[in-house]
């Protein structure tokens, strides 16, 4: 993954300068934005392969950065945030952030956590390994990420596909929360489980009149089922 394009969104230069040195030195190329207008633009200019988004900018903050951001591309966002306060971070991920990072951080870890959002972000099939799925009225196709219910386009974010499919692949088996942040979200975060329940809602809102369910077990997950 050495040599792919990151995108730093912050208006400190020194952090921008410090986060540039640490990723040239592993390999990969950098450019960056001071603010979430710059952001933008550069986002869809240079397709990056990941972006590191700020929260605090000017112009444009982070939350709405990411979420213009998501509603044209998959792109995977690792967000700054300089409280540690979990809304942040709930908020962030319900946005469809890939993953958070509060400052001040080291930056071998910004560096750690961009090579793991990378690995997760690559196709999880090898190829001629994506057909989709159907069940009764349900068609998931991974390799196009689409959603069919009784034939007609359902419009699902990023996160909110992942999710399913991540369901849809282990039908009738009980997945925990913390398991389900860990296969979407891919780490752990432990104690913020309602960003699980969020994307549920939205899902089963969603896929109403679909022959699928996503049940609760309470005190466990969820459990993927065919009706």
């Amino acid at each position: 993954m050495a040599g792919e394009l990151i995108l730093l969104v912050d208006d400190e230069r020194n952090i921008i300068e410090l986060a540039s040195l640490y990723l040239k030195q592993d390999g990969y190329r950098v450019i960056s934005a001071e603010d979430g207008v710059e952001a933008l633009q550069r986002a869809e200019q240079d397709q990056p392969a990941l972006m590191v988004l700020d929260l605090m900018l000017p112009k444009l903050d982070g939350w709405e950065v990411c979420k213009q951001v998501r509603a044209a591309s998959d792109l995977p966002i690792l967000m700054l945030t300089a409280r540690d306060d979990d809304i942040d971070k709930i908020v962030g991920l319900e946005l469809g952030a890939d993953d958070y990072l509060t400052k001040p951080f080291n930056p071998r870890e910004l560096v750690a956590r961009i090579k793991a959002i990378l690995r997760r972000t690559e196709p999880r099939r090898a190829e001629g390994d994506d057909k989709p799925l159907r069940m009764g009225n349900v068609s998931i196709d991974p390799a196009g990420r689409t959603v069919l219910v009784g034939g007609k386009p359902v419009d699902l974010r990023a996160k909110e596909f992942d999710l399913l499919l991540a369901l849809a692949e282990n039908q009738g088996i009980v997945l925990t929360r913390e398991k389900l942040l860990d296969l979407v979200w891919g780490f752990d975060f432990y104690g913020q489980t309602r960003t699980v329940d969020v994307h549920v809602a939205h899902l089963r809102s969603k896929l109403a009149g679909g022959t699928i369910e996503i049940e609760t077990v309470w005190g466990v997950g969820y459990k993927f089922n065919l009706l």
